[in-house]
């Protein structure tokens, strides 16, 4: 099972060129099946008896260790990829995977910051309010060179907010980014997407201006660790040991910033992605210029953001409306 695995990855890295982050998931959840298939003391089920009994009792498995629906429906689209795969190559004739029903998922509509909710964060940290906040959080007086740091680390995170809000990337497309990636003349990002789908979309003047105060920071951090970085010199965004930012690693910056902010809503990433496209729905934009701003394949995908909107306009409307 494990062979099959890596020859499975393998094909999913050259073949479907998948990305990273997605791989890492398919090969997870992969070797928790095979886990699954190898009890205590025994030897792993052989790929030929896997059948859809089998993997129903792993379904309910899952059920039984509390797994959510949304993991559930996950790990049993990697397994029918998996075999799917398995079919192509002639290790199995059938799909067992493709029998078993994906559980019904609830239709969550996304919490985002409103307008003026985002506006009133980006602007504080534009103004350093980040930083006075960061500083009296601290036990002790920070040194002269700590607070340098936290000023120069700042104007990095200022960037990252202001491209995931201001373009719309997804956290992997941001932290994929490479220097000739960025027309800063054009305001352009270039960004590979889902299935290494190359797409171009705009940046507004904000995120223009938090850039251009973090290029010299980008650069202070190259001097610094010019012996270690070589391999991400082309990086846009880096952490302070000089390597690439990774999409952990933006996760938590968000949160941290959220934190700071004293703000009640739960930001992610994906949260901005969210807002971004939202508001600009609700200002009137089209929806299929949306979609090719966040490269979705379906429409329906995007759709999912008028929900939002509409859920906003009602809370006006209750709130609002003598006749509520």
């Amino acid at each position: 099972m494990k062979q099959l695995i890596d020859k499975f990855i393998e094909y999913l890295r050259y073949e479907r060129n998948v990305s990273p982050e997605t791989i890492r998931e398919y090969r997870r959840d992969m070797q928790q099946f095979a886990d699954f298939l190898t009890p205590p003391g025994e030897q792993t089920l052989p790929l030929e008896q896997i059948d859809h009994r089998v993997i129903r009792e792993y379904v309910a498995f899952m059920y039984d260790r509390k797994l959510e629906k949304a993991s559930v429906a996950r790990r049993l689209a990697s397994m029918r990829t998996f075999f799917k795969f398995c079919v192509r190559e002639k290790y199995v004739k059938l799909n067992p995977a493709r029998l078993i029903a994906t559980p019904k998922l609830p239709k969550r509509i996304p919490q985002i910051p409103t307008a003026e909710e985002m506006n009133g964060f980006l602007d504080q940290m534009a103004r350093g309010g980040m930083a006075a906040k960061a500083k009296a959080r601290r036990k002790r007086e920070p040194s002269e060179r700590e607070e340098a740091e936290v000023k120069i680390l700042l104007k990095r995170d200022r960037a990252i907010l202001e491209l995931l809000y201001g373009a719309g990337v997804r956290v992997s497309e941001l932290v994929g980014l490479n220097l000739e990636d960025v027309d800063r003349a054009g305001q352009m990002l270039r960004v590979l997407g889902k299935g290494r789908k190359e797409r171009v979309v705009p940046y507004g003047a904000k995120a223009q201006e938090a850039l251009e105060a973090y290029w010299p920071v980008r650069d202070e951090i190259l001097a610094q660790r010019a012996s270690k970085v070589k391999k991400n010199a082309e990086a846009v965004f880096l952490n302070h040991l000089g390597g690439r930012l990774t999409n952990t690693w933006v996760r938590v910056l968000v949160k941290k910033h959220t934190r700071l902010a004293n703000a009640n809503w739960d930001l992610h990433p994906h949260s901005l992605r969210h807002a971004f496209a939202t508001h600009l729905l609700a200002d009137g934009a089209d929806l299929r210029a949306i979609q090719e701003l966040l490269g979705h394949v379906s429409l329906s995908t995007t759709q999912r953001y008028t929900q939002a909107t509409v859920k906003q306009l009602m809370d006006v409307y209750d709130k609002a409306h003598p006749h509520a």
